[in-house]
């Protein structure tokens, strides 16, 4: 009962306590999730070398494919399962949540399979077939343990995604918090006293995840739980599915997107890298460098992103019980708080990646070595500086595209989000490095960027227009 009053005070409490008490460990969540990648390549980038980052920067593309189908049912699960809470139906609730397990084990096991069996070739697609033997061997080993987990990740980011939906926001984030310490100390560990290298690096991250499923699924065995497992929800009902599916659209979307750009990236740089009149970097082999350069700047840029969407995360129940429960004065009130927080997050990683770039790349690779890892730094400084130019309004694109999946308007939310990778970033990232080399790269994702809020302003607009509307008829 008293997790019952906790999830109905969503459709009563005050917005901004909400907003704080769903936002604040779902953001620490989501940045601690990313953590995971960044402490990988912090320990790879000391322990192994910058030639390490580079293979896995060349991973990420098969990283993004395997978060896109984990987001889509997680994500999908987590907004239908907060819409049926609003409207009171704890039958619907848990058959989605009975529904999204199997989906997610059924998914997940397709892909280790397939990408296990066709990883060379992957690889080598996704590198345009230009990246050197001993980047593609890095990438290699890393990949095939990863792979291996991909049924616990998968299982284990899904279930946490109902855990905080179904009103348990301080525990979804303890357990994510648990599967990173335990990354970090198995990490070092792993590459520092065993002297497994990167292979160490994916084993510490797979089993920190499989420690987290455990605890994760414990959770809803348990008879305490708000909603938890029933022996009789899991049966696949095709409409829940589908609803799971038509809602996860959007994030699935946007991570195989985020693959294809990814790609783009590696193969510009493998390419033109160095080309360019203001590349930092025209030594030969720099292509590499800039990989590798890139891989960092990722990382700082995801991390960033990730905060946002925690915050999303946060926004997502309380939106999502409103909508469902007809409180739409609640549902604006909630995301003009959101964007007003995202826009803030988005600043603030701008002003550090303009003032503190070499700094930021050096918690990475050891600049003591010298050689590719102090030219690797200077490029990655470069880079971090100019892919955020337009950041301080980015965190409202990333807020609007999630407001309108969160609604149930996953059309409209995969429209929003492809626009910024599909129609306005890999045309620029097909053209413009040609002229300017790894410059070109960088320069892409901010013009992309001023498209896709210009875009998602005009869209946001009109959906508020009918959301008062409905308001209107409401009272």
């Amino acid at each position: 009962m008293a997790k019952q009053a906790n999830t109905l005070s969503l459709g009563t409490d005050n917005i901004g306590s909400l907003l704080w008490r769903y936002a604040a460990p779902a953001i620490i969540a989501m940045a601690s999730s990313s953590l995971y990648h960044i402490a990988d390549s912090i320990f790879v980038g000391h322990g192994v070398g910058g030639a390490a980052i580079a293979g896995m920067a060349v991973t990420m593309p098969i990283m993004n494919i395997a978060a896109a189908f984990g987001a889509m049912v997680g994500v999908g699960a987590a907004a239908r399962m907060s819409i049926r809470l609003g409207e009171g139906n704890m039958q619907a609730a848990e058959k989605t949540l009975a529904n999204a397990v199997m989906l997610n084990f059924c998914l997940g096991l397709v892909l280790m399979t397939v990408m296990l069996t066709f990883l060379d070739p992957i690889l080598q697609l996704f590198s345009g077939g230009k990246a050197s033997v001993e980047t593609l061997g890095y990438a290699r080993d890393y990949m095939r343990v990863i792979l291996l987990g991909n049924m616990t990740q998968h299982m284990y980011l899904g279930l946490n995604e109902q855990i905080r939906a179904s009103g348990y926001p301080q525990k979804s984030m303890r357990i994510i918090l648990t599967a990173v310490t335990m990354n970090l100390v198995l990490d070092y560990l792993f590459i520092f006293k065993f002297g497994w290298g990167i292979k160490g690096a994916a084993l510490a991250t797979v089993i920190a995840q499989a420690i987290s499923f455990t605890i994760t699924f414990s959770h809803f065995c348990s008879k305490s739980s708000f909603v938890r497992f029933r022996r009789a929800a899991f049966v696949f009902d095709w409409k829940i599915v589908k609803a799971i599916i038509s809602i996860g659209l959007a994030p699935f979307m946007v991570n195989i997107c985020a693959s294809m750009v990814a790609a783009f990236v590696n193969t510009a740089l493998l390419k033109y890298g160095g080309t360019g009149t203001h590349d930092i970097v025209k030594t030969a082999g720099s292509a590499d460098i800039y990989v590798g350069a890139y891989g960092i700047a990722n990382r700082v840029v995801m991390l960033l992103i990730m905060v946002i969407q925690g915050l999303n995360q946060g926004m997502q129940p309380i939106v999502g019980f409103n909508y469902g429960a007809k409180q739409y004065d609640r549902v604006r009130k909630a995301l003009f708080m959101t964007i007003a927080c995202g826009m803030t997050i988005s600043t603030l990683g701008f002003l550090a990646c303009q003032f503190f770039p070499e700094s930021i790349a050096r918690a990475f690779v050891d600049s003591a070595r010298g050689g590719d890892e102090a030219l690797m730094i200077a490029a990655a400084a470069q880079a971090m500086r100019l892919i955020v130019i337009m950041f301080p309004l980015v965190g409202f694109q990333i807020v609007a595209a999630a407001f309108f999946q969160y609604i149930g308007h996953a059309k409209l939310a995969i429209f929003v989000s492809m626009t910024r990778q599909l129609i306005f970033l890999l045309p620029l990232l097909w053209i413009i490095p040609k002229y300017l080399g790894a410059t070109g790269v960088w320069v892409s994702m901010p013009i992309a960027d001023c498209a896709s809020i210009t875009l998602a302003t005009i869209l946001l607009s009109r959906e508020l227009r009918k959301l008062r509307e409905k308001e209107l008829r409401v009272r």
